[in-house]
């Protein structure tokens, strides 16, 4: 058991951006299914633990549950539920990250949901039609269609295949599907698709300002990165830590003939294209993920560049 944790964490720290996301909501929605087991097994309301996790319409209740804004988005209890959503997001988040960052993908995700989550609030307390209504909000849709929305503003006439349908253009995709989700909101599921809406409005906006030099998506990540930082102190096993520097530009691998310095300090292109291959690997799933080997060669070539 211990060997089978060990080898989903060592998976989710060399996971990209987008599968991380993806397991996450996988694993949250196994729990969630347990929970609920146990509580069919057992005679006791799994519902009600369930519901810590659900964005709630009351913003009475939210005050007391703050948390449900971004637990929400990753929450699943239906099997189709989560399987079309995590289909739907690997798909437009392999073509987001084609014109867009990882990072830009993370905010996204939890901008769109946000955005989505308190527009489902403001129209369960603003209209009249929820007069009286309490309404719960979970699954990750508001926040994937933030990203379908955002990749078929960049780039509108980028064609998809289709089965049945052949290549068609995701500006299609994304107008058909808010047309079904703006239709549908006097069905089922009102307050789901109204939150669909508000994601769509966020991506949008995204798109927009960004092309002005406005990134909406930057607080939140701001955010993120203090977390992830002030984690990494306080669980520092003491390893010694390279500051890397993201402008890290190649030598050339000549020196002029009055040039002291040795030839072992000059590193070669071969050194250079492993380097590059290092520091993306420390970027993306920190410093204790290299091996002893690669440690070695890191530490050899900072000491070079520092000569």
């Amino acid at each position: 058991m211990a060997d089978f944790i060990n080898t989903l964490r060592s998976r989710f720290k060399m996971a990209s951006l987008l599968a991380r996301i993806i397991y996450v909501n996988i694993g949250v929605f196994v729990v969630l299914r347990l929970i609920g087991i146990a509580g069919f097994l057992f005679g006791f309301n799994a519902g009600s633990i369930i519901s810590f996790v659900e964005l709630p319409s009351s913003p009475w209740r939210f005050l007391w549950q703050p948390w449900t804004i971004i637990t929400y988005m990753f929450a699943h209890y239906d099997v189709l539920h989560i399987l079309f959503n995590m289909l739907w997001l690997w798909w437009f988040g392999q073509l987001f990250l084609q014109f867009f960052s990882p990072r830009h993908l993370t905010g996204l995700y939890f901008v769109g949901g946000i955005g989505g989550g308190l527009l489902f609030m403001l129209a369960y307390n603003l209209l009249p039609v929820f007069a009286w209504h309490n309404g719960l909000l979970l699954g990750a849709s508001a926040a994937i269609i933030a990203i379908v929305v955002a990749t078929a503003v960049q780039a509108p006439n980028y064609k998809v295949g289709l089965l049945f349908f052949g290549e068609i253009s995701i500006k299609w995709i994304a107008i058909v599907t808010i047309f079904i989700d703006f239709i549908s909101i006097s069905a089922d599921n009102a307050g789901g698709h109204i939150s669909h809406i508000g994601g769509a409005v966020v991506g949008l906006l995204f798109v927009m300002l960004l092309r002005r030099g406005i990134d909406i998506t930057a607080w939140f990540n701001a955010i993120i990165d203090f977390f992830v930082n002030t984690w990494r102190r306080l669980t520092s096993d003491g390893s010694p830590r390279i500051r890397i520097n993201p402008s890290y530009k190649r030598r050339r691998s000549h020196t002029s003939p009055s040039s002291s310095r040795h030839s072992d300090d000059i590193i070669s292109p071969e050194d250079e294209r492993v380097m590059d291959e290092i520091l993306k690997k420390v970027k993306e799933s920190g410093y204790s993920a290299l091996s002893d080997e690669e440690k070695s060669r890191l530490f050899s070539a900072s000491r070079r560049r520092s000569h």
